[in-house]
């Protein structure tokens, strides 16, 4: 890997850093270490194949002072979140950290283990139990899951620990909180592939690791890259109040959804004095639009729903945990952390709309804004996952939208259009360059980018402006505190160098879309619609599941699939399909399996050859 040499700029500004941030203070890494039981040596975690789906080793090189290449903030965080094994939050709860980007929980109850949020793949699920079994748990059976929300860090293994036969067979109950399907659906396959591609840039998941690469994401290091699936909850809580006993342990829950996921509970343990977070209180400032791309959080419920918390539950807890970092004890402590957490995201609301309202864009506003001095100072408030440039741009974003009012903002060209007419006006790709060096070499990185951009969508195979654009990304990198645009940084130099690396991980997988109703399965179908193709086409199909005896029409008119549960006048369907299952027709979607087809079969054809195929390649640094 080519390395440049950190320039002085990025040098002076760490240097101020740790002269201003508190760095004496220990008490994190006296949390993060408390309770230690074991860990897991060597913490590589395979999947069937021999694919090496989780490497925790590779962040060994974290040991010891930040380098001059990672902010030292990131550099700090990044060493407790690499922190894994087991540990023992207070008796009879414990926790893997360490596994995946996210926590896995087990709650030990009358005759077996709750198992809270199996991170995102079957193999470190599966790994993460087996190392609770192996020092604390025997064969101790698994009883319920609990998903706290609807991110796959929090579901996707959940095969891990468990299978879709034991849930059928009552053995099992799996908990999640009201709309948990629908949201998985929307975020995982609607916008699954620009998202996952999206999330290669924030993640870094392809970059080597090391101090000029990846050291992490801010709530964890990474994302493990096994098997996805999922099983639909078998038990949905949907009013805050609501208590139930599972396994012999008293649950009482909080709603919160529309925080930091759009169905997301938090909940607390009597007999244990323990209080979940979920993702809503963690020991990072979290995103309010995360850069891989979500619909906009809303802060102000964010904060009001932590307000709630702190007054339900804070005075009865003596630990505070989530589904990521490390806990917090003590009932004075925890009352302040969350409040903290809440003034947090209440600042960022509440401030954003009084300077819009003054007339200020989302860019004025980032450039200008400061958190007062309790929160610049409390670590965990600190943007190593979020920003507050990109969550005060966010707020912006949920209230007025992309337009910033002027006029000439309106209707700009698109980027190579734009670049073009900005290149000839500066005199040509060479002095767009030439001018791109100059910023570079007195440390204006922002506007070397800038230009850079313009130079490359202007001419994208411009050895020179490649070249020096992959530098400028590289100490933009060095000199960020938030992991993940360390990520997007270095992930744009490493494509300009080398070219798309394209998706890590998969979009969707069989698990996953074999749960998708047959509702969300014909809108997944309307949004590969390539509409153009479509205008002129007009078909109409009755679709049934053998297995369950559902029926609907699907009708294609003026580039748009619209799908009725409630069949007309079956004579006027051009053609029926009947497939076996879901899962049957997906895969004769893919152009695998069969199905039975009576009428007219070229209206199936037609309709398959007007579905679009994503791209988990598509570019993002050049045009």
């Amino acid at each position: 890997m080519e390395r440049r040499r950190v320039s002085a700029a990025v040098e002076a500004a760490h240097h101020e850093h740790l002269k201003t941030l508190s760095f004496e203070d220990t008490t994190d890494f006296e949390d993060a270490d408390r309770g230690f039981l074991a860990a897991l040596a060597p913490c590589v975690i395979t999947a069937a194949d021999g694919r090496v789906v989780w490497d925790n080793d590779s962040y060994g090189f974290l040991a010891g002072g930040a380098p001059t290449s990672v902010h030292p903030a990131l550099w700090r965080q990044s060493q407790l979140a690499a922190k894994q094994g087991l540990y023992e939050v207070v008796e009879g709860i414990y926790q893997v950290r360490g596994f995946d980007i996210s926590n896995i929980t087990f709650v030990e109850g009358d005759s077996g283990v709750i198992v809270i949020d199996p991170l995102i793949s079957t193999e470190v699920a599966a790994a993460a139990l087996a190392l609770y079994r192996e020092h604390r748990g025997g064969q101790r059976p698994v009883t319920a899951v609990i998903y706290t929300h609807s991110h796959v860090d929090h579901f996707g293994g959940v095969l891990g620990v468990t299978s879709q036969a034991e849930v059928d067979a009552g053995r099992v109950v799996v908990i999640a909180p009201e709309g948990f399907i629908d949201h998985v659906v929307a975020e995982n396959v609607y916008a699954g592939t620009a998202m996952l591609r999206r999330a290669s840039y924030m993640y870094g998941t392809t970059l080597e690791r090391g101090p000029y690469g990846q050291v992490g994401c801010g709530l964890g290091q990474n994302t493990s890259t096994g098997e996805v699936g999922v099983i639909v909850p078998t038990v949905t809580i949907s009013q805050t109040g609501e208590s139930r006993v599972v396994d012999g342990v008293q649950i009482e829950f909080q709603m919160a959804p529309g925080s930091e996921a759009p169905a997301e509970m938090h909940f607390y343990f009597p007999q244990f004095r323990a209080l979940c977070m979920a993702e809503n209180a963690t020991h990072t400032q979290h995103n309010l639009l995360t850069l891989r791309g979500a619909l906009v959080r809303d802060p102000r419920a964010w904060a009001g729903y932590l307000t709630e918390a702190i007054d339900t539950f804070a005075g009865r807890a003596d630990v505070v945990f989530a589904s990521h970092h490390w806990p917090t004890w003590g009932t004075e402590r925890i009352a302040e952390y969350l409040a903290l957490q809440r003034d947090l995201y209440a600042y960022l609301h509440d401030q954003t709309l009084r300077l819009l309202n003054q007339g200020y864009t989302g860019v004025e506003i980032a450039e200008q804004f400061r958190l007062p001095p309790a929160l610049e100072r409390a670590w965990h408030a600190r943007g190593y996952y979020g920003s507050v440039s990109h969550n005060v741009k966010a707020v912006y974003q949920r209230y007025l939208g992309w337009f910033d009012g002027n006029p000439a903002r309106l209707w700009p060209h698109p980027p190579e259009a734009l670049a073009t007419r900005y290149t000839a006006a500066m005199g040509g790709v060479d002095r767009v360059v030439e001018l791109a060096t100059e910023a570079f070499c007195d440390g204006d990185f922002r506007w070397a980018a800038t230009l850079l951009d313009h130079a490359v969508f202007t001419d994208p195979d411009h050895a020179g402006a490649r070249r020096v654009y992959a530098d400028t990304l590289e100490q933009l990198a060095y000199g960020s505190e938030n992991a993940t645009w360390r990520n997007f940084f270095l992930s744009g130099a490493t494509e300009l160098r080398t070219g798309v690396f394209g998706t890590a991980g998969q979009v969707t997988s069989m698990t996953l879309l074999s749960q998708l109703s047959p509702e969300q399965l014909f809108d997944s179908l309307a949004i590969r619609v390539d509409g153009p193709r479509a205008w002129d086409l007009q078909v109409a199909l009755d679709v049934s599941f053998a297995d369950s005896g559902l029926s609907y029409r699907l009708s294609v008119r003026n580039g748009v699939l619209v799908h009725r549960k409630a069949l007309p006048d079956p004579a006027s369907a051009d053609a029926t399909v009947t497939a076996a299952t879901k899962l049957a027709l997906l895969g004769a979607l893919l152009g695998s399996g069969t199905l039975e087809i009576s009428g007219d079969r070229s209206a199936w054809t037609k309709l398959r050859e007007v579905l679009d195929t994503a791209d988990p390649g598509f570019n993002i640094v050049t045009p």
